[in-house]
Order: structure tokens, then C-alpha cells, then sequence
């Protein structure tokens, strides 16, 4: 393994957090009706947990309804039943062939539990860079043991380390306040 490797490795790790902290901020509900706040439900389809997404349509049927359509009918009431045991505290009602997910406006506590939810995402988002951090440091240190780099190239290697950390945590920053802004907004 080079340096090279090392910095390579650590970029790609944490274009992965912020790739996985961009979809854990896409589940948390807003004031609008949005898709991919279903998209992590399991719906029970022939004995296996299927994800809601492979065994219906789901669209937005207006601001703040959501339609969801089985592609088999008989699919209709575990389906209704997933969103209603699901976390997000949504009540779907049937009617005929499709599914209607209405999110109801949330009440100000509501807002501020899902700003603390964000930080906490965000917080565990930077924990992950970090921890990137100290494995990528980790592996140059071991390069500089085994002889296969000079404490210099090591120490450079660790300040570039370092400034790629900075840049994704405020890329982190940025997202979590897009999307405070985006849950406080009536």
C-alpha cells in the first residue's frame, strides 16, 4: 500500500458517510409529503421482508399526500399495515385500488425533535470521518515502520489527511443546515 492508496481509501470512505447521512436525512419527515420518507419499509411479500418500493408505485398525490399503488392487489392491506406500524407515525387509509399517506402538519415540538434527530445524524456523519481519519493515519504510520515512507512524505500525507477531514465535515454542516432549514419552514 502507498500513500497514494491511503489518501485514495480515506476519500472514498468518507464520500460514503456523507452519501449514507444524505439518505438518513431523507427519511426524516418534513412539513411536505415527500417519497423517500417510505422508502426504508419492509412489507412482508410471500414470506420475505421486501422493500415498499418493489412491491408498490409511490407517488405524491399532492403537497402533503402520499399515494401508494400494490402492484397486486392483494397487497393492499399488509401494506397499509407496514406504514401504520412503521415509525414515522403516518395513518394511510385505502381507498379502492390505492393507498393514500397523508403527513399531517407537524406541531412545533415535533420541528425541534426532528432538528435534534438531524444533529445526531450529523453527529454520527463526522464521527465516521473521523474515524476514517484515524485509520488513514493509522496506515501511514504503519508505512513509515515498515520503512515504506519517510516521516516527511508521512507528515505531509497526514496535513492532506487531515484537510480532506475538514472539507467533508463542513460538507456535513452544510447538509444538516439545509435540511434544519428545510424541517423549521412552516
Amino acid at each position: 500500500m502507498t500513500i497514494a492508496d491511503v489518501k485514495k481509501n480515506a476519500q472514498e470512505r468518507m464520500n460514503k458517510s456523507i452519501d449514507t447521512l444524505k439518505a438518513d436525512l431523507a427519511k426524516v419527515r418534513t412539513g411536505r409529503a415527500h417519497t423517500g420518507i417510505l422508502d426504508h419499509i419492509m412489507v412482508e411479500y410471500y414470506g420475505s421482508p421486501t422493500a415498499l418500493t418493489q412491491v408498490a408505485n409511490v407517488t405524491l398525490v399532492d403537497a402533503r399526500t402520499i399515494g401508494v399503488q400494490p402492484f397486486e392487489k392483494k397487497m393492499l392491506s399488509t401494506i397499509e399495515k407496514a406504514i401504520r406500524d412503521s415509525d414515522l407515525g403516518l395513518n394511510p387509509s385505502s381507498q379502492g385500488e390505492m393507498i393514500r399517506v397523508p403527513t399531517p402538519p407537524l406541531t412545533e415540538e415535533r420541528r425541534k425533535e426532528m432538528v435534534k434527530l438531524v444533529k445526531g445524524e450529523a453527529e454520527d456523519a463526522k464521527i465516521a470521518i473521523r474515524n476514517i481519519r484515524r485509520d488513514a493515519n493509522e496506515s501511514l504510520k504503519k508505512l513509515v515502520k515498515d520503512k515504506a515512507c519517510s516521516e516527511d512524505d508521512e507528515r505531509r500525507a497526514s496535513d492532506e489527511i487531515q484537510k480532506l477531514t475538514d472539507k467533508f465535515v463542513i460538507d456535513v454542516d452544510k447538509l444538516v443546515a439545509e435540511k434544519e432549514k428545510e424541517v423549521l419552514t412552516v
